[in-house]
């Protein structure tokens, strides 16, 4: 079984994001940048299906900036086989990125498509059922656990009642959640190995898909800033503020 894990570079996690003075966006200059999460729990369980013997090759893909082979690298470090980067300038949105994954599913023929439920810079939660959608494939998203049994997988995931359990045919589309695995320590050795592991550089153009935004930002902002709470004397006063300021109860 062949599994192609999608990844993004993205600002680190532990960066505190600055907006742009003119308000178009967030400023990227010389900041941390590193694999979103989700993607990183996802590379992370295709390496735990192959070291179940479940899979036999796994191929990270990003799209974007030449920068995003650093992140591809890493993937491979964790333990995909070889790596795809569709180079691009233009700022990609879901749709365009679908678009380029379906391209690279009708090329490689996957078995299993693995990717994080969303990318921690824009939160958009789209691109995995757009791909699902383009590419007529069946989909589970938010997955918290997964296992595969032949040409079906068994996938839980989490939704606002609690778990469900799917059973889909491959090949298939999974997102993953955050409880779906803890992704292992990259090692010096394995980041050495990954140096010398294919990756393949292509065009939005190879691939027949135009990337051009549909999509325009209008204006970023900061979230306003909470306002300072006030500490009551007892649970009465509590009660009567909820009522009469808050107008909660």
């Amino acid at each position: 079984m062949k599994i192609l894990v999608s990844i993004k570079r993205v600002v680190d996690y532990n960066v505190k994001v600055r907006v742009k003075s003119d308000g178009t966006g967030v400023d990227i200059a010389n900041v941390k940048m590193s694999m979103n999460p989700f993607d990183e729990i996802a590379v992370e369980e295709a390496v735990r299906l192959k070291e179940a013997g479940k899979a036999t090759e796994i191929v990270a893909v990003s799209c974007g900036v030449a920068q995003c082979q650093e992140t591809l690298r890493t993937a491979m470090a964790i333990g995909a086989d070889r790596a795809i980067l569709v180079e691009t300038d233009v700022d990609l949105q879901p749709l365009a990125v679908a678009k380029i994954l379906k391209a690279l599913i009708d090329k490689e023929k996957p078995q299993l498509v693995l990717m994080g439920k969303q990318a921690i810079d824009d939160d958009a939660n789209q691109t995995a059922q757009m791909l699902a959608a383009l590419a007529g494939l069946p989909q589970a998203t938010f997955a918290s656990k997964m296992s595969v049994d032949g040409e079906a997988a068994q996938v839980t995931r989490e939704v606002d009642g609690g778990l469900e359990t799917l059973s889909i045919r491959l090949p298939a589309v999974v997102s993953v959640d955050l409880r779906m695995n803890e992704p292992r320590y990259v090692t010096l050795p394995n980041i050495m190995k990954a140096k010398k592991k294919p990756l393949e550089t292509v065009k939005p153009a190879d691939l027949g898909v135009d990337p051009a935004p549909r999509l325009k930002t209008l204006k970023v902002t900061d979230p306003p800033s909470r306002k300072s709470g006030i500490k009551v004397p007892d649970a009465a006063t509590l009660v009567a503020k909820l009522k009469s300021e808050a107008k909660v109860i």
